[in-house]
């Protein structure tokens, strides 16, 4: 993998939109992550609050157990790892609406208060702590805010390894013990003790990583179910990106029995910002519905639209997507030069269109089964790129990833004035 490709992915993974110009869905994703992490910042601060009254209460409660300079002694640490979540929320709670693209800042926020509970554990008495509960407060808060049971689990796991680790190190007489009022020094050198407890702490772990991963997808599940119910998009009378996506894997699975390719054609608008700038937005809607019609014409060319075989979509605010499986002017499945023919069809066909005198050019990128991805993910991220490089290079032309792109003519916006 190239170096510029390998940048690409990671770029990919750690942003929720990485497009210079994001689509409507790009944006959406990113208000949606956004929120996501004002919520977390929100819980964060109830649980502070908690914490602090708690702690403010037990310290009242161990005042009558020792002197106040022990008490201070041992509080010190703890008391600082509550100073610093303020420190750090606060930080989010400032710049969260910023840093609202990073796909991945809930994970860390999530892995950083973990940190902090690990903290709290060992200096309250490690295996005979019970802040050791905070944990599973964190893997339900996980569960309905990040993205996926796997990111779930992951928190999970980590909660265990660091429980773990204070447990079974204070075992092995690398980490002191830190003796508290109310619980037996010597617990903790019991092996079979730290054992039986340990277990039950990963069984609660589990079961709530469990139980909240299973209600909230669920949910979501239902959620889905209900926005895949969307079969056409209003603006353009194109298939709708949910059922697009939904064909398109029912697709594919047919192509990988039969051995047979797929491609899979995704169209941007240039400039299209400055082009409802310029004229408007209502002229902007004209457009794209004139669009949608040129698309439809020319993949009917090819075979029969508007069927599983092949198939034109609305991918997002200005970008359209055609999946090409068929073509009824050649003998057997359509190979990648049927597929960049329909691109340079469908860039020319849309260059053509105007509203009152003017029109716009678009970027094409096109990405084939099995070469370019054997999944959904895969093959729409491919024709991304694919279509990135196009745009970069100027725009007005189809590009695949396997080549060259020519010298870039001309950056400079240009609308089509007839």
């Amino acid at each position: 993998m190239s170096p510029s490709r390998l940048r690409k992915r990671i770029t990919r993974a750690l942003m929720v939109s990485w497009r210079e110009q994001p689509t409507r869905y790009d944006i959406e994703a990113v208000q949606a992550n956004t929120r996501r992490v004002g919520l977390v910042i929100r819980v964060r601060w109830a649980l502070l609050i908690v914490l602090v009254t708690y702690s403010l209460m037990a310290g009242a409660a161990y005042a009558t157990r020792m002197s106040a300079a022990d008490l201070a002694s041992r509080m010190a640490i703890p008391a600082l790892a509550l100073g610093f979540v303020v420190l750090y929320n606060t930080f989010y709670q400032l710049n969260y609406k910023r840093l609202g693209n990073i796909a991945v800042w809930n994970n860390l926020q999530l892995s950083l208060d973990a940190v902090v509970v690990t903290v709290l554990v060992y200096y309250s008495g490690g295996v005979s702590s019970w802040f050791w509960s905070m944990y599973p407060l964190f893997i339900l808060e996980a569960a309905f805010i990040l993205q996926s049971r796997r990111a779930t689990w992951m928190l999970a796991g980590l909660c265990a390894l660091l429980l773990g680790a204070v447990e079974w190190l204070e075992f092995a007489g690398i980490l002191p013990h830190v003796v508290i009022p109310f619980a037996s020094a010597e617990q903790y050198k019991d092996g079979v003790f730290v054992a039986v407890r340990y277990l039950w702490q990963l069984a609660v772990l589990a079961g709530t990583a469990a139980v909240s991963t299973q209600l909230v997808g669920e949910q979501r599940a239902e959620a889905a179910q209900k926005e895949s119910l969307v079969v056409l998009d209003e603006a353009t009378g194109l298939y709708s990106r949910p059922y697009f996506l939904r064909a398109l894997a029912a697709e594919m699975r047919r192509a990988q029995r039969d051995s047979r390719p797929i491609h899979v054609i995704l169209v941007d608008i240039d400039h299209f910002g400055e082009y409802n700038r310029r004229f408007g937005i209502e002229r902007g809607d004209q457009l794209l519905r004139r669009i949608a019609s040129a698309i439809t014409v020319c993949v009917a060319q090819a075979g029969d639209v508007m069927v599983t075989a092949n198939l034109a979509a609305r991918y997002g605010g200005e970008e359209f997507v055609v999946m090409l499986a068929e073509d009824s002017q050649v003998q057997g499945p359509p190979q990648v030069a049927e597929a960049m023919r329909l691109a340079e069809c469908l860039r020319a066909d849309i260059d053509a269109q105007t509203v009152d005198g003017t029109g716009v050019t678009v970027s094409v990128g096109v990405s084939s089964m099995p070469v370019d991805g054997t999944t959904v993910d895969e093959l729409l991220d491919a024709a991304d790129a694919a279509l990135a490089e196009a745009a970069h290079a100027g725009g007005d032309r189809v590009r695949r990833l396997e080549s060259e792109p020519p010298p870039a003519e001309n950056d400079e916006f240009d609308l089509l004035e007839l």
